[in-house]
């Protein structure tokens, strides 16, 4: 994957707009012979983004020492993986959340198949692992009502997860820097 991600420092350095700062873990694996990638579905009765889909993370703490940290941290919180078992291989270019106001920082990991996940009780309803080829061929272009609002968006669809927003346009450009990998 060397050359086709950002480093961290690359992904540090550039601009986004957002007044929380967040990091999230893009950890992949591969099995049978295709990569994955490691989502949750939120818990329905969560104050921000219920039911949504979107990569463990969330907003740095100021106990944590880099972004890189908060992104295992939260992982480790949210569906129990350790983060001596990931190794960090690169970022994706940093994204803002349109309503929420959030920079959310990606890095990605990669991890051995088979982990065991233990799902945060207060935040996640569900882990999903996702081959990026079935995420290529789930894309599509949607119009979808939030908060009344109608907007045309970009989705991946796989499994009857619906994945769109902020965590699309990470899958998308995760897709596209990944793509010499995926044939």
């Amino acid at each position: 994957m060397s050359g086709l991600l950002l480093s961290a420092d690359e992904a540090l350095a550039r601009e986004v707009h957002g007044r929380t700062i967040a990091a999230v873990l893009v950890a992949l694996f591969v099995s049978g012979g295709e990569l994955h990638t490691v989502f949750t579905r939120r818990r329905d009765d969560m104050r921000r983004h219920p039911g949504e889909i979107s990569f463990p993370g969330g907003r740095r703490e100021p106990e944590d020492p880099s972004l890189i940290e908060t992104a295992l941290r939260e992982a480790h919180e949210e569906i129990g993986l350790a983060p001596d078992v990931v190794r960090i291989a690169g970022a994706l270019a940093p994204t803002p959340t349109m309503v929420t106001g959030y920079a959310v920082y990606p890095f990605v990991g990669l991890i051995s198949p088979g982990q065991h996940w233990t799902p945060s009780v207060d935040e996640v309803a569900e882990v999903l692992e996702l081959s990026l080829p079935a995420l290529r061929a789930g894309h599509a272009r949607r119009r979808l009502i939030r908060r009344g609002v109608p907007i045309r968006t970009d989705v991946y669809e796989v499994e009857g997860a619906l994945i769109w927003g902020a965590t699309a346009r990470m899958v998308g450009e995760l897709l596209t820097r990944l793509a010499p990998l995926l044939g």
